[in-house]
């Protein structure tokens, strides 16, 4: 008798994990477009509008990591995912930290957290939704 050795697909992203990870930049994007737009413009609400961005994105975001510590006990993750996840979450935290600030002292901060955060979601979204495929397909 033969034996082959079949190597172990990697499992698909969960449904609800791709629902929360896929939320997380939009919201975060939304939050840099709302600090941009306070710079530019000194409207407070514009500030306000950017700390309710930053609570949605990280509520998602906090649900998304908890997912992907999921992912890496059941051996299905990836641990450099994890980690920029984690990184997204810890600027996230400190942007909305930094937002509950009064509205003229957090410029320019505020943008460049902002955009930091951005960049990490994007990065974020993208390893999540490009190396969690089903059947092993690249």
């Amino acid at each position: 008798m033969a034996s082959t050795a079949v190597p172990a697909r990697p499992r698909a992203i969960h449904p609800f994990h791709a629902a929360v990870l896929g939320g997380v930049l939009p919201l975060f994007l939304g939050a840099l477009l709302a600090d941009y737009a306070y710079w530019s413009s000194h409207e407070i609400q514009w500030s306000n509008f950017a700390a309710w961005l930053l609570i949605g994105a990280m509520v998602l975001a906090s649900l998304a990591l908890v997912c992907a510590i999921v992912g890496i006990v059941r051996r299905s993750g990836q641990f450099v995912y994890l980690v920029v996840l984690a990184a997204t979450w810890v600027v996230g935290f400190f942007d909305a930290l930094h937002h509950a600030r009064d509205a003229w002292a957090i410029m320019p901060t505020a943008l460049v957290l902002s955009g930091i955060v951005t960049v990490l979601a994007l990065i974020a979204t993208w390893m999540g939704f490009s190396s969690l495929r089903a059947g092993g397909a690249r």
